[in-house]
């Protein structure tokens, strides 16, 4: 006959709800998969699909009951550290869409925008136009399951602990944030350029002959030298993808490292010389 305890039953519960929650972390927080348009239900289910395969490899959980309020706290910590690593590779695609923003406004674009349901705000037609791209690049290179591997990597690098975990890798997350920006503009760089060009060309065109309407022709002329280098530069477009996608993969990896590396150096010792006497 077999007897089952509370303390096995709390032991089954807590070796699949703590994994869960770093998995579920990462999935809502992630691009394609925690996007609006997948149903709430594909991704829980996905979740607990993952969480079956990952548990049995997963070092010794903590002794604590999953109920407790210590078991509490190490279910959000989980959830904290899987939303902390989804939102790393989130920022990849936010430094795409910042390259789309700079490129319809050197355009004269930034008038053609729509709501966008993914983030809650509008964005421009040509930033969902290279988020599309982007997600397309991301589906065909496998960077979701590199992703996926990295999140189960993670669990062997950073195991599941009742120790608090430190704001080092938040702030790394938060320095890596400014790879919207740098990464944003090295994209729009060419549509800058070519328009940059075309402007001043403008500029000394109007000079030369004032008779010309310049709001008449120049919205087309720009409008159509934009597509045109879209049109040119899309083709080599995979390779800075691929290196941004591997940039956030590796910093993905980077996260559990670093909380690691902080939780292990040793506290500093105090100062115990006393002061000398006064004679």
């Amino acid at each position: 006959m077999i007897t089952l305890s509370s303390a096995d039953i709390n032991t089954w519960i807590a070796s699949l709800l703590w994994p869960l929650a770093r998995i579920l972390g990462l999935i809502t927080a992630a691009p394609v998969l925690g996007n609006r348009s997948v149903p709430t239900t594909i991704k829980v289910a996905l979740g607990v699909l993952l969480a079956l395969v990952i548990a049995p490899t997963v070092p010794k959980l903590p002794a604590a009951d999953p109920m407790s309020y210590a078991g509490l706290l190490i279910l959000v910590q989980e959830m904290l550290i899987g939303v902390a690593m989804g939102f790393t590779m989130r920022i990849v695609f936010s430094a795409i869409e910042m390259a789309g923003e700079i490129s319809s406004l050197t355009m004269g674009l930034g008038f053609a925008s729509f709501f966008d349901p993914n983030t809650q705000g509008r964005s421009s037609a040509i930033s969902q136009f290279l988020a599309l791209i982007a997600t397309m690049a991301f589906i065909s290179v496998n960077a979701h399951l590199v992703l996926l591997s990295a999140l189960a990597e993670s669990f062997q690098t950073l195991p599941i602990s009742g120790i608090p975990i430190n704001g080092s890798g938040f702030k790394r997350v938060a320095d890596w944030g400014a790879r919207i920006f740098s990464a944003g503009l090295q994209l729009s760089l060419p549509m800058v350029a070519a328009l940059l060009l075309v402007n001043v060309a403008l500029g000394v065109l109007t000079r030369a002959a004032p008779q010309l309407n310049l709001f008449g022709i120049g919205f087309p002329i720009t409008l159509g030298v934009g597509f045109i280098v879209i049109a040119t530069t899309l083709p080599y477009l995979t390779t800075p993808l691929e290196n941004l996608f591997n940039q956030g993969v590796e910093k993905v990896r980077e996260l559990p490292r670093v909380w690691v590396a902080r939780e292990q150096q040793p506290a500093p010792a105090l100062n115990r010389t006393r002061p000398p006497v006064a004679q």
